[in-house]
């Protein structure tokens, strides 16, 4: 900038008043000798000054501040109960990337364990107040999530907030770990070796379920559900992609905490394609919902665990929005379905909300059904798949 000693030199600039900013008038540059003037002789043009160049800068120094005090709080204060010892995790490899975090294998005393990472700020879309917002909502999740217990819920390994001492793998082989953000949260579950239910439906697109096959994950979906409304926990994101299945093919609800955190992100989550056909009418329309809007998705995913198949694949999020509120879309059930799982799809998905059934009823529907003598989309004895849809769609 004009009007600066060089560094170099240790000589001032003669000022250039073509210049405008950064100059000294010529009266000033005419009297004072090199390196003699001091920042009170220094006028600098307003017009000339990048005002959105400083905000940014600003808004970086106050960010890195703002981290750095955190850890330093972090590392004074009393640990939480849920919280780990980021010592004893090894990240292991990259799993999965989305849109709110990034989810790795690892091991954590020497048991396996998912790593859902989770940043909400060193990118620069968050303020420091919206990041403290999410981080204080994250940690009253976790602190109802660490207590949680149920077969078809995914186990809390713990979590930690804000620290820079976890070593992520580089993408590089050749480079070495990089530090987590000193804004990042990670949340640490029991690693399920089955991989999603999505994924599961997807292989089993063309053959299908059988089934008891069909009643048993329902059922799993359904007791896991019903155990979380018991808490007073919505989980508003009930997908089969948020859902997880053991070597043994029992399924365990995920996510349901974080994803009520993420909700909130700046990012819009209802935007995302995979979870709009799962959506209730009241939570795509924006009026306030309650448990009800699980039990809607529930209805959906009771569909796609029977079809094997994804709901409106080819309508866009406009078309879907618009004809689930207005036109009471619901996706085509096949007619081989049983009455009894027809039954329950329908009332699940009722546009209106205090008709559907609470969860612990739907248990006891599911449990009612008779798998002995098959009904399926495949019978037990044939390695077919039922021609209700043709031709055949998939995940």
């Amino acid at each position: 900038m004009d009007g600066i000693r060089n560094e170099d030199s240790g000589e001032v600039p003669k000022a250039d008043s073509s210049k405008g900013a950064g100059g000294v008038t010529g009266k000033d540059s005419g009297e004072k000798g090199p390196g003699s003037i001091s920042s009170k002789d220094m006028i600098f043009r307003a017009d000339k000054i990048d005002l959105k160049s400083l905000d940014v800068q600003l808004e970086k120094h106050l960010s890195r501040a703002w981290s750095r005090n955190i850890e330093n709080q972090g590392n004074q204060r009393a640990k939480e109960v849920w919280e780990i010892d980021p010592l004893k995790l090894e990240i292991r490899y990259l799993v999965a990337q989305g849109t709110y975090g990034t989810v790795y294998r690892g091991t954590y005393n020497d048991q396996d364990v998912a790593v859902k990472l989770l940043d909400w700020g060193e990118d620069g879309m968050a303020t420091a107040a919206e990041t403290a917002a999410l981080r204080a909502s994250f940690k009253q999740e976790v602190a109802v999530w660490h207590k949680l217990d149920h077969p078809n819920v995914t186990r809390f390994v713990g979590a930690s907030m804000g620290t820079s001492q976890i070593k992520i793998p580089s993408k590089n082989p050749s480079e070495s770990n990089t530090n987590l953000p000193s804004r990042a949260c990670c949340v640490l579950v029991e690693f399920l070796a089955g991989g999603t239910l999505k994924n599961y439906l997807f292989k089993n697109r063309k053959k299908k379920l059988a089934f008891k096959i069909v009643i048993q994950l329902a059922l799993d979906l359904s007791r896991g559900l019903s155990y979380l409304h018991s808490k007073k926990i919505v989980h508003r994101d009930v997908k089969a992609e948020n859902m997880l299945l053991d070597s043994q093919r029992n399924l365990k609800i995920a996510d349901f905490g974080v994803a009520r955190v993420e909700a909130q992100n700046p990012k819009d989550m209802t935007g995302e394609t995979g979870t709009l056909g799962y959506m209730a009418p009241e939570v795509l329309d924006g009026k306030p919902y309650n448990r009800k809007c699980d039990v809607y998705s529930f209805g959906i995913c009771l569909w796609e665990i029977y079809c094997c198949d994804l709901p409106y694949p080819d309508l866009s999020f406009a078309e879907v929005s618009s004809a689930v509120v207005r036109q009471n879309l619901r996706p085509e059930i096949p007619r081989c379905c049983p009455s009894s799982v027809v039954s329950i799809m329908k009332k699940c998905w009722d546009a209106n909300p205090e008709k559907r059934p609470d969860m612990d009823e739907v248990v006891r529907l599911l449990e009612a059904i008779d798998t002995s003598k098959g009904g399926g989309m495949i019978p037990e004895d044939q390695a077919g798949g039922c021609f209700c849809f043709a031709p055949t769609r998939g995940p």
